[in-house]
C-alpha cells in the first residue's frame, strides 16, 4: 500500500537529510577539508554560532553534528525557554556526562538572537566549563545580538544562501527518492519560477513544490512550469508564507524604498512590519544602517537621527516607539542619498586583500622608544596644526600606493562642500573637472 500524505511529516521534514554527505549547500565549511568538517571528523567540538538566512540548514546541521558524533543532543528555541529551562537542560547534561564517554552534550538553541542578556549569561558557566557544547542558530548579526563574553567563547560560521545548483540538486532527489513523490508521474518542464519564490531557502523551495504538487489532486500526470507554480502561490499565499518568512521580503522592500526615496512606500512597508508585530529594534537597526550606507555624507545628521530613534525605541518601546520610527524612515527616504564612503572602503578592503600589509611610511610611526627613533620612526612628521589652514602636505599613503583614490565625493550639497575642500589641499589627487 502506498504512503498516504494525511499520514505523513511535510516534505522539507521527509528530506532532511541525516549525514554530511547527503547534507546539500555549505561547501565552504563541509566540503572536504573545510573547518567545520575537520571540527567534526575530529571529535574535537568547540561551541559556535550558525549565522545565516532561514532555509538553509542551521538546524538540520546541528542534527548531523550530534548524531554523526552520537553525543546527547538538547534544543531549545529562544522564542519560548527561559532561564530555568536552560538550568534544566545543564542539570541533565551535567548528569549524562557522567554515562557518556563520547564527548559533551549538544545544547542547540534555534535564534539565540531572542534570548534577553539574562538568558545569554545564564550559559555562559556551562560553555566555559565544558557541561555543554553550545550551537547557537541565528539569522541576525551576532555581534549585536549576542554577549561579548558569550560570543568570545563561540565561533561564528557564516551560512550562505543556497546557490541555484544546490536547489536544482534538493529538486531532484526529492522527486526521485521521497516516499510519496517517487511513485507520482511528475513532469518539471520549467524550474525558474520555484527558484525565484523559494529565495535561496531550501524548505521554502520544497514547500512551494509539494504545494503546486498538492494542488493537482487526483491528476495521474503532475505538470510543473512557471505558470502551475505563480498560480499555486497566488490562491495559497497564506500557506505559502505560514512561517512568516515573508518577513525578509518586507523589510527588504522597506530599505530599497529608502534608499530609492520613496518615503510613501517606505512609510507602507514600515506598517506592515509594525501591523505584523516586528521586533521594533530590529527595524530601528536597520534603519541605522540605512543611515550609513545609502543617505551617507550627503547628509550626516541622518546617522544621528537614527541613532536617537533607536535609543528612544529601546527606552519607550511599543506602541509609541512607531513614532520616532516613522519619522526616521520619513526622513531617511526624503533626504539626498550617497554610498561614497561605503564605497571608499570596499575600494580600499579590495586593495589591502591584493597588496597585503604595505609598510606604514616612517614619519607617520608612533615612536614610543629610542630604539625605534634611532630607526627613523616618526622622522619627518609634520603636525598639521602647526601650518595655515591646519593643513600640511605630506605622504600618508604607503610607498607603493601614492597617489591612489578611494574615496571620490558623491554630487550632493555636502558633499560638493567636501570635495572643494579635498581639491583645495590635494589638487593632484582631486583636481577639478
Amino acid at each position: 500500500m502506498g504512503a498516504s500524505s494525511q499520514m505523513l511529516p511535510p516534505l522539507p521534514e521527509r528530506m532532511r537529510p541525516s549525514t554530511l554527505d547527503q547534507y546539500v549547500g555549505q561547501r565552504h565549511l563541509v566540503g572536504e577539508g573545510c573547518v567545520l568538517r575537520k571540527m567534526i571528523e575530529s571529535g574535537n567540538l568547540s561551541s559556535f554560532i550558525l549565522w545565516g538566512p532561514p532555509g538553509v540548514g542551521k538546524t538540520t546541521l546541528a542534527h548531523i553534528i550530534a548524531q554523526t558524533l552520537d553525543r546527547d543532543f538538547y534544543t531549545l528555541s529562544a522564542v519560548t525557554a527561559g532561564v530555568k529551562d536552560v538550568r534544566d537542560v545543564f542539570e541533565k547534561a551535567s548528569k549524562s556526562s557522567l554515562f557518556n564517554q563520547k564527548g559533551a552534550p549538544i545544547l542547540f538553541i534555534d535564534e539565540i538572537h531572542r534570548f534577553n542578556k539574562a538568558q545569554q549569561d545564564a550559559l555562559l558557566g556551562a560553555v566555559e566549563t565544558g557541561t555543554i557544547v553550545l550551537i547557537g542558530a541565528t539569522t541576525e548579526n551576532p555581534s549585536f545580538e549576542v554577549i561579548t563574553p558569550l560570543l568570545s567563547r563561540c565561533q561564528v560560521f557564516v551560512l550562505k544562501s543556497l546557490g541555484q545548483s544546490d536547489l536544482q540538486e534538493l529538486l531532484d532527489r526529492a522527486l526521485k527518492e521521497d516516499v510519496l513523490l517517487k511513485d507520482k508521474d511528475i513532469e518539471l518542464r520549467e524550474t525558474q519560477a520555484l527558484m525565484r519564490y523559494s529565495g535561496g531557502d531550501a524548505r521554502k523551495l520544497l514547500n512551494v513544490l509539494e504545494l503546486v504538487i498538492d494542488a493537482q489532486p487526483g491528476s495521474s500526470h503532475i505538470v510543473i512550469d512557471n505558470a502551475t507554480v505563480t498560480s499555486s502561490i497566488q490562491e495559497n499565499m497564506a500557506i505559502y508564507d505560514k512561517d512568516g518568512e515573508m518577513h525578509y521580503d518586507i523589510i527588504s522592500a522597506f530599505i530599497k524604498s529608502i534608499r530609492g526615496s520613496d518615503p510613501n512606500a517606505a512609510i507602507y512597508y514600515l506598517a506592515r512590519m509594525i501591523d505584523g508585530g516586528e521586533d521594533p529594534l530590529f527595524i530601528a537597526r536597520r534603519l541605522c544602517l540605512s543611515a550609513s550606507e545609502d543617505v551617507g555624507l550627503a547628509n550626516p545628521n541622518a546617522l544621528l537621527l537614527a541613532n536617537a530613534c533607536f535609543e528612544v525605541v529601546s527606552k519607550i518601546g511599543m506602541p509609541e516607539g512607531r513614532i520616532p520610527l516613522a519619522e526616521t524612515t520619513v526622513y531617511l527616504a526624503s533626504s539626498p542619498k550617497s554610498n561614497a564612503s561605503y564605497m571608499a572602503l570596499e575600494n580600499a578592503l579590495a586593495e589591502v586583500r591584493q597588496s597585503g600589509n604595505l609598510p606604514v611610511p616612517l614619519p607617520i610611526r608612533n615612536a614610543p622608544t629610542k630604539l625605534m627613533e634611532e630607526l627613523g620612526y616618526s622622522d619627518g612628521y609634520k603636525y598639521a596644526h602647526d601650518y595655515p589652514g591646519h593643513f600640511v602636505d605630506m605622504e600618508f599613503m604607503p610607498d607603493a600606493l601614492k597617489g591612489r583614490v578611494f574615496y571620490e565625493p558623491a554630487q550632493n550639497k555636502h558633499e560638493n562642500g567636501l570635495k572643494a575642500y579635498l581639491e583645495a589641499c590635494w589638487p593632484k589627487y582631486y583636481q577639478k573637472k
